[in-house]
């Protein structure tokens, strides 16, 4: 193997020990879908429903995915070692805390209910690939934390609504966040398009510079007083100009389940 290949294999190694993600180390499906805008589906004053019901964590569970529900990926339940706690994570401005929050699943207000998912695409398998290029296959696939919270009147609209506000402040300049005591450096957040829900938002989001950095991608939206968010990295991307779509499938599959 080369040692380009080498050094990304362990700089994504190394990334991806700083999420709680880790422990999933396999992936998600890649592939946006899409051409509504980054506040996608409906507008979020007009489509604001009265009243809606929250729903308990025991409801969120049976509208959670579960094995089988995406193809050729894996569905766990979260543990308690794959949710932080608001002790847990520091962020150095408090204006970029919204978001920084949403990447490790910590709530945000006080929802009635939350539920979680960690979803891990199965690598493909090419047995005529040389080695050093089926190595490249099964680290190219996408992990996301799939956390579900609901609220009661317009909870999750203002939810969404921090969540936009935080990424706009904090999309240049960068901040610092701290996850029971690793450091970790957020360099630039990009809005990307998302539909889904009756509100969505996503974006890229860049953890380190140059060769020690790695793309990010957060998708949260709204479907009714349930906000579903998706924080996913791919362990074969790692650089500055390094991409990834969007789970789309994962997405789509969650939003059918919600309804």
């Amino acid at each position: 193997m080369r040692a380009t290949a080498v050094r990304r294999t362990a700089l994504a190694a190394a990334v991806a020990s700083l999420t709680l993600l880790a422990t999933a180390c396999s992936g998600s499906d890649s592939g946006a879908k899409g051409d509504g805008g980054a506040s996608g589906g409906k507008d979020a004053a007009s489509s604001k429903p009265a009243t809606v019901k929250a729903l308990t964590s025991a409801e969120l569970e049976k509208v959670s995915l579960e094995q089988g529900d995406v193809v050729g990926h894996k569905i766990s339940k979260t543990g308690p070692e794959d949710i932080a706690q608001p002790e847990d994570v520091t962020v150095d401005k408090k204006e970029c805390e919204p978001i920084g929050f949403a990447f490790y699943g910590v709530k945000r207000g006080t929802p009635v209910g939350n539920a979680g998912r960690k979803v891990v695409q199965e690598p493909k398998k090419d047995e005529s690939a040389d080695p050093e290029d089926a190595l490249a296959g099964l680290l190219d696939v996408t992990s996301s934390l799939v956390t579900l919270a609901s609220y009661e009147g317009d909870g999750a609209a203002k939810s969404l609504a921090e969540l936009r506000e935080s990424a706009a402040k904090c999309a240049t300049g960068g901040f610092t966040l701290t996850m029971k005591g690793s450091k970790q450096k957020v360099t630039k957040v990009t809005e990307e398009k998302a539909t889904g829900g009756e509100e969505a938002l996503a974006w890229r989001v860049q953890m380190g510079e140059g060769d020690a950095a790695a793309p990010f991608k957060l998708v949260s939206l709204r479907q009714g007083g349930t906000v579903a968010t998706f924080f996913s990295f791919n362990l074969g991307k790692t650089g500055a100009d390094s991409d990834f779509a969007q789970p789309a499938a994962v997405i789509d599959a969650q939003v059918k389940k919600l309804g």
